[in-house]
């Protein structure tokens, strides 16, 4: 199956956007960022420099006002909360190991996400720089613990990660490459990562889901999740401005 979205990455570049009036609920002072799948996003519609596609996750409250700027709906997610204690235990196919991050090369970990990504929606291109890579490994939400991989013989073939945010947790990834789905991977990787939860007395997590991502939504759903709220990316179009 696909997967979840990330999260939120170490920028690469950043650079301010100019103040200036903006409507009601919106930001006037930004900071525009450039993601590693080369997308920069903003909190605020205004920037000076053309020729750059801009986007921005928005609640459906603002997307009018961006609207009136040049935005234009991109995509949309769903955001869920999802039960730990319901998955139960469930192991992995024959042959396939469920380790640890601290126990896995990093760069081929990287590498894994890469790939994961270009099948999730709104992630296409995404391409890790090994020193952003490292410091996302390092912040104060990684737990080795709650970041699993799925491993058979020499081949890396599936992640599933929660970061440890206050108050509620929050599964920021679950994938699997292409030939090892409909395996019952990703479920063996969810009843790992929620079964260490549970075993902590943390009886649910966040996450968002892309409204297109029909395989993520029917394994959630059918573990019991409950959708709270959504967002909505816009972009807006400059690249030929």
């Amino acid at each position: 199956m696909p997967r979840l979205r990330g999260r939120p990455w170490t920028p690469a570049e950043a650079k301010f956007v100019r103040p200036r009036p903006v409507p009601h609920g919106l930001y006037d002072a930004a900071v525009a960022t450039r993601r590693p799948d080369g997308r920069w996003f903003v909190r605020s519609p205004d920037d000076d420099e053309p020729g750059v596609d801009l986007y921005a996750t928005v609640d459906d409250n603002d997307v009018a006002a961006y609207a009136k700027r040049g935005f234009v709906i991109h995509r949309r997610e769903s955001h869920y909360l999802v039960p730990t204690g319901t998955v139960g235990q469930v192991e992995p196919p024959a042959g396939v190991e469920l380790v640890t991050a601290d126990r896995v090369a990093e760069d081929r970990l990287r590498e894994l996400d890469d790939e994961l990504r270009q099948d999730v929606p709104g992630s296409e291109g995404w391409s890790w720089d090994a020193v952003d890579f490292r410091a996302e490994m390092a912040g104060p939400d990684y737990d080795a613990m709650v970041y699993i991989v799925a491993v058979h013989g020499m081949n890396y073939v599936g992640i599933a990660r929660i970061w440890m945010r206050h108050p509620v947790p929050r599964l920021g990834f679950v994938g699997v490459s292409r030939p090892y789905r409909r395996r019952g991977v990703a479920l063996a990787l969810l009843s790992r990562v929620f079964g260490v939860l549970a075993s902590r007395g943390i009886p649910q997590v966040t996450t968002e889901i892309d409204e297109t991502n029909t395989a993520s939504r029917r394994l959630l759903e059918g573990l019991g999740a409950q959708k709270v709220g959504g967002s909505v990316e816009l972009v807006l179009r400059r690249a030929s401005a």
